[in-house]
């Protein structure tokens, strides 16, 4: 027996007897890598990219998983990334990492046992599956003969040892264009929160969090003109939720679209009011972020570096879709109906009542829309006006107890108003939130009262402007010896280098 046959036969005896006693692998570490486009190089002395070897953790209870990603270029394997990967069915008791899908654009493979995707291997049209406990003799021996045995033609494979290898497979030859996420491994990890649009996901896209937004196939429109906003010009934005990507997803023979986000840990500013009572630098922090944000997008820049940034309604305005940073700062999420403006171009006239019910402006209640620029951005204002009140009622700056959270309304019209019971209280009664006495004692309350109500006035030409709003705030703060906007950021920025997540820009 040669030496080659004697090492290939010690290994498998090997394999067999450890896969049957230790079942599950328990995975501790992972070979990790990380591609640098600047490398122009594919040889393993000369990469410049990141490599080594990562320690794992994930949740309790939680099973952990290596994986590998890499690309075919001409017969020559390119790896992409290399890590840990959380806790997926599809990973189970895969001792070894192999990608079975027929020629992918971008190869994937995950597997349980530490160090697992040191190696990895395409082989498709495979039913069987590698489990530690029943490795049959024929698979294996045709893997250990490719480590040891030269082959010729073209299914000769030397496995990853290094990042970068040399395979030769069978060209899969011209394929479509790649989604935007196409190299990197995308997975749904919890449902954050349902709306009218869809479900939104808290997503794991390689070593970072992020959000998924799917949207059912018939509200493609929605997610159609979301996609839309989010690629125009000038969109990026600190106070505006960060964009990573679009993909059409097919989910047991039925189509998804998907739009990829940053993630925040702390969701809505509706959410987080629930369960939090705010300070009096807390609420001007969040306040003033908000206002940042809702000005910039309502800002028509011609000259922006990116290009033309035109002037957008968001039309749908309320703490559900502002959306609260590890540093309290806000950035506004949920463009499905959002409205951009274009010199020479009319908005149309077909613009019904959108929108949520609860938030909704005196004149799209009544039907009555001036269907002009400034006409949609103050419609904003008003629902802005409501979201600064919510903000109010949980703020323990005034003297007296803070109220239990409440929406807009709610105390008028109750949980689920219909559109008949907001046109009574708010265009026939003209009635808005209560405004307490107390935070008229306090000197930024006061001031953040009389703002309120310069945002939801009956008259929307009287209403302020987003920009407006902003500068009242800074003078509350300075009128209350907070610190000042200045030393705000830099606090902010202290707290980011702190504890902000890797990678951070959302629902």
């Amino acid at each position: 027996m040669g030496s080659a046959t004697k090492l290939a036969f010690s290994v498998f005896l090997i394999s067999c007897s450890s896969g049957a006693i230790l079942g599950r692998s328990e995975t501790q570490k992972c070979v990790h890598y990380n591609y640098s486009p600047s490398s122009s190089s594919l040889t393993p002395e000369n990469q410049g990219n990141v490599s080594g070897v990562v320690t794992c953790s994930g949740e309790k209870d939680k099973r952990l998983h290596c994986f590998a990603t890499w690309k075919n270029i001409s017969g020559v394997v390119q790896v992409v990334k290399q890590g840990c990967w959380l806790d997926d069915r599809n990973c189970y008791d895969r001792n070894e990492c192999v990608e079975r899908k027929d020629a992918p654009e971008v190869f994937f493979c995950c597997c349980e046992g530490s160090l697992c995707n040191d190696k990895f291997y395409y082989s498709p049209n495979s039913s069987q599956q590698l489990v530690p406990s029943k490795i049959h003799l024929s698979s294996l021996l045709y893997v250990l003969l490719l480590l040891f045995l030269p082959v010729g033609g073209e299914t000769r494979c030397v496995p990853a040892v290094s990042p970068v290898v040399t395979c030769l497979l069978q060209d899969p030859g011209p394929l479509p264009p790649s989604p935007i996420l196409g190299q990197k491994p995308l997975q749904l990890l919890e449902v954050k929160a349902r709306g009218r649009f869809g479900h939104v996901w808290k997503a794991q896209l390689l070593s970072e969090y992020v959000a998924v937004k799917i949207f059912p196939i018939q509200d493609r429109q929605s997610w159609q003109n979301e996609y839309e906003i989010y690629n125009l010009s000038g969109m990026r934005h600190e106070n505006l939720l960060h964009f990573i990507g679009a993909e059409k997803r097919s989910i047991n023979m039925e189509l998804q679209l998907w739009l990829i986000t940053a993630y925040h840990e702390k969701g809505s500013l509706s959410d987080y009011l629930k369960a939090n009572i705010l300070s009096w630098s807390e609420l001007c922090l969040i306040a003033q972020s908000m206002s940042r944000g809702l000005a910039y997008l309502h800002e028509d820049i011609p000259g922006h570096k990116d290009g033309h940034k035109p002037a957008i309604a968001h039309r749908d305005i309320k703490s559900k879709n502002i959306l609260l940073k590890s540093n309290l700062t806000a950035c506004i999420a949920d463009f499905g109906l959002a409205l951009r403006f274009e010199a020479g171009k009319s908005p149309g006239d077909t613009h019904g009542q959108v929108g949520t019910r609860r938030y909704m402006a005196p004149e799209v209640l009544e039907g009555a829309i001036n269907f002009q620029r400034d006409a949609f951005l103050r419609i904003d204002m008003y629902a802005l006006g409501l979201v600064l009140w919510e903000l109010a009622s949980r703020c323990k700056a005034a003297d007296g107890p803070v109220d239990e959270y409440r929406l807009p309304f709610e105390e008028e019209v109750g949980p689920h108003p219909s559109l008949e019971d907001m046109q009574e209280v708010v265009v026939h009664k003209k009635q808005r939130p209560t405004l307490r006495e107390c935070w008229q004692k306090h000197t930024g309350l006061a001031v953040l009262c009389e703002t309120i109500e310069e945002c939801w006035d009956h008259e929307a030409e009287a209403r302020l402007s987003a920009g407006c709003v902003e500068e009242r705030i800074v003078q509350m703060q300075r009128q209350t010896n907070v610190t000042a906007p200045e030393e705000i950021v830099t606090v902010v920025t202290m707290v980011t280098n702190v504890d902000y997540p890797p990678k951070e820009s959302s629902l």
